[in-house]
């Protein structure tokens, strides 16, 4: 499994941006997903996540009410939406998948592919 991270950029605080995450393959409605992040001198640490059916889905407390993940099995897509962005949001984004089906996970070995991150910059 392949996965590319797009929508990445610089915006002012209060500002949105959306996230993709696209996978190649066939078997990507199987699979749960994640979104990690990752600031400079910090570990990767759990924003948000969403089942393989899309009914599930859970967000970090420091994005709950701002972020949300959704995913279009139809296009292999998983999004993440940021509104309400803060300076303390910038970092580099990384999109994760888990083929295992089983619960859905919150912790970086839970997920077993990587996309290469997207660096999303929020000014105050």
């Amino acid at each position: 499994v392949q996965l590319q991270a797009s929508g990445g950029g610089l915006v002012q605080a209060g500002g949105s941006l959306r996230l993709s995450c696209t996978a190649s393959g066939r078997t990507f409605s199987s699979y749960h997903m994640g979104w990690f992040r990752q600031a400079p001198g910090k570990e990767r640490e759990f924003v948000a996540a969403i089942s393989w059916s899309g009914v599930k889905t859970y967000q970090s407390d420091s994005v709950q009410g701002r972020f949300a993940i959704s995913r279009d099995n139809a296009r292999n897509t998983v999004y993440l939406q940021m509104n309400s962005l803060k300076p303390e949001d910038t970092a580099v984004y990384y999109c994760a998948a888990d083929p295992r089906g089983s619960t859905v996970g919150s912790t970086v070995v839970a997920y077993d592919y990587w996309g290469q991150g997207t660096e999303v910059t929020v000014s105050s």
